[in-house]
């Protein structure tokens, strides 16, 4: 479970880079470029933030 929690981060960002290529390859939406927004920058302030606590 803790390993889990320490890349709970990079899913999220690998999540927005998802949203990004749906963006791209599918419908050019602005709510795909905003989700991808989103869990970027929560994901990249969620990977520092938890592995500053737990390490």
């Amino acid at each position: 479970m803790k390993t889990l929690l320490q890349y709970s981060g990079i899913i999220l960002v690998l999540c927005g880079v998802l949203c990004l290529c749906v963006y791209y390859f599918a419908t050019p939406t602005n709510s795909l470029l905003v989700a991808s927004m989103i869990l970027e920058v929560v994901g990249i302030l969620g990977y520092i933030i938890i592995n500053k606590y737990i390490e």
